[in-house]
């Protein structure tokens, strides 16, 4: 799983023009799945998100995390993130998970984070056409590669 987390002063992510979910601080996290994935990863990558010391202490340095600070998660699906650019100008998405493995895997990174984080998660529609807005506070962008623990 490749996840790239964003922290936010707020988000939201709209569906046929309507608002689907929307959060205030916290992060945005775009996920891509592929087929090797498996519940290890959702449970490291989920303890690994939550945990994450990227938001400022009472001096100013990034050392709270998400949950320290009573922040908000918005977990989109991105098959792109998988992209391969190595031949030619057209991506190719050959190893993003199939809908048929992908969704069940995003379903349970959302029931996941939802437990380590304590509370709901906003969360995108796999597959739909999103319009995803974000205030990146910093900014600060980390990219977190689950199959990249060592």
């Amino acid at each position: 799983m490749i996840a790239v987390i964003q922290r936010v002063s707020e988000s939201a992510v709209k569906i046929d023009g309507k608002i689907k979910a929307e959060i205030g601080l916290g992060l945005m996290i775009l996920l891509g799945i592929e087929d090797a994935d498996n519940q290890e990863d959702i449970e490291w990558l989920s303890k690994k998100i939550v945990n994450l010391r990227i938001f400022p202490d009472e001096n100013g340095v990034m050392n709270r995390s998400v949950s320290e600070v009573g922040g908000e998660i918005l977990l989109i699906s991105q098959f792109t993130l998988h992209a391969s650019t190595k031949k030619g100008n057209r991506p190719s998405y050959i190893k993003a998970a199939k809908p048929d493995f992908a969704i069940p895997m995003y379903e349970r990174m959302i029931q996941v984070l939802e437990s380590e984080l304590g509370k709901s998660i906003g969360t995108g529609e796999f597959g739909a056409d999103m319009k995803v807005s974000l205030v990146n506070d910093g900014p600060v962008t980390i990219v977190i590669d689950s199959k990249n623990r060592v």
